[in-house]
């Protein structure tokens, strides 16, 4: 089976929801209630009253495919960016996620392509997220291989000027790690 290019919501949703509902080996096992929404306008910066209700924001950046919805170019990208803001608020917990695009390199239309995301990757993405949920709204310790281990890929140098997240001022490339 090939690797998707195409933007699924339902496999983020999906895969959220079994990582949750997993009976014995449930990634946030505190009876609390998560949901999974997108917003594809959601910025790094928070409100002092969105800090004030809680919320908190983490980048990922991983590995994705895309296609050129002009001239059908396909690309592969380990360098794709993720912003999702979460907060937990009485016993219910609340993730909205954005995935950023990248623009094709050979038709340069400055048009920016979804990525289409592989089931191991999207699991490695909500698992490192669960973690900073766990940190931050559980105050659990985290373990430094608690999402096991990264595999390093060698790729091309970033370019920002292709990438979306780059254009907003929100591309988190020389650190994956969380802004609170």
């Amino acid at each position: 089976m090939g690797q998707s290019t195409d933007w699924v919501p339902s496999l983020w949703m999906d895969t959220f929801a079994e990582l949750l509902d997993d009976d014995d080996d449930s990634e946030l096992d505190y009876g609390d209630q998560w949901s999974l929404n997108f917003n594809y306008s959601l910025t790094d910066k928070l409100s002092m009253n969105e800090r004030k209700k809680g919320w908190k924001i983490y980048c990922y950046s991983g590995f994705a495919n895309f296609q050129c919805a002009s001239c059908s170019k396909v690309w592969h990208s380990a360098k794709v960016t993720l912003l999702f803001h979460y907060r937990l608020r009485s016993e219910r917990g609340s993730v909205i996620m954005r995935p950023f695009g990248q623009a094709c390199r050979s038709c340069n239309n400055n048009q920016f392509e979804l990525p289409g995301f592989p089931q191991e990757e999207v699991e490695r993405a909500l698992l490192r997220l669960f973690a900073k949920i766990r940190k931050n709204c559980y105050g659990e310790e985290q373990d430094s291989d608690d999402c096991g281990p990264v595999d390093k890929k060698f790729t091309k140098l970033h370019e920002k000027s292709l990438c979306q997240a780059c254009s907003q001022g929100i591309c988190c490339q020389e650190d994956d790690d969380d802004d609170d």
